[in-house]
């Protein structure tokens, strides 16, 4: 069976918003999306680590949405971290399915 955002999405997801994450060799890409009833709506473009500094660019995107609780914004740079922070200790060591079986809220594309 093939795993699609709305599957990962019916199973894993809880809240209003759900980390998205594309996981490359040499980077990892984040970005946020709105849960809207079973579907989804892009919330901020993804940013792009190591190449920039994601998780800030992340935090300032979500600092612009006064209309997210401080809580939900402190649980997904959480989340962004320690996906970032996982990216970086096993980068072209572990896939993308492995990565999303460590982080099962956070919706996982990625090439490997």
């Amino acid at each position: 069976m093939e795993t699609t955002i709305e599957n990962q999405l019916e199973t894993n997801i809880e809240g209003r918003f759900v980390l998205k994450v594309v996981w490359l060799d040499k980077n990892v890409a984040l970005a946020v999306d709105y849960v809207i009833s079973k579907g989804i709506s892009p919330l901020t473009p993804y940013y792009f680590w190591p190449r920039t500094d994601a998780w800030q660019e992340l935090k300032d995107e979500l600092d612009t949405k006064t209309w997210i609780t401080e809580t939900e914004k402190i649980e997904l740079l959480n989340q962004a971290t320690e996906v970032i922070n996982f990216w970086q200790e096993n980068a072209g060591k572990t896939t993308m399915f492995q990565a999303q079986e460590k982080f099962p809220a956070v919706v996982f594309s990625g090439t490997n």
